[in-house]
């Protein structure tokens, strides 16, 4: 359909919920195109049933302060602030926040508050920019300017 999947998380809580977060390649994702996607995923879900009984299907764009889950990603965000949470601890530490430098060999580079700090991407549990001036003043620049999304 021209979408690229962002992410896509089932959350088993009383209001069962299944999140799809997609884009289009250029970065954009309107509220018609949120609607589109939600019918045909909807469509998909009622023939092969996956989750059985009632659930909620939420489709949106990642917004600016998008998670952060593949390896490129990574690299384009690089210059800007993120939050990350490993799966487990290093050096005693699972959450870190800092400036992303970029991917080198598997391993996300971000200059946080402690020094260069290396992590493995294999071991990141959950990763998020954090919503900072620059992060928006990149955002409007990008979409005034026709591109797609801020750090490319």
């Amino acid at each position: 359909m021209g979408f690229d999947l962002v992410r896509v998380r089932y959350i088993p809580t009383s209001r069962r919920t299944l999140q799809v977060m997609a884009e289009r390649a250029d970065g954009t994702m309107t509220v018609e195109d949120c609607a589109e996607l939600s019918r045909a995923v909807s469509a998909i879900l009622d023939v092969e049933d996956p989750i059985r009984g009632e659930y909620n299907l939420e489709v949106s764009s990642p917004g600016i302060d998008r998670p952060l889950v593949r390896e490129q990603d990574f690299r384009r965000y690089a210059g800007f602030e993120a939050k990350i949470e490993m799966a487990t601890p290093i050096a005693g530490q699972r959450r870190f926040r800092g400036v992303i430098e970029g991917l080198e060999q598997g391993l996300v580079v971000l200059d946080a508050p402690q020094g260069q700090v290396q992590l493995p991407f294999d071991g990141i549990e959950q990763a998020k920019l954090v919503l900072t001036d620059a992060l928006i003043n990149a955002h409007q620049d990008a979409r005034g300017a026709g591109e797609s999304q801020p750090g490319e």
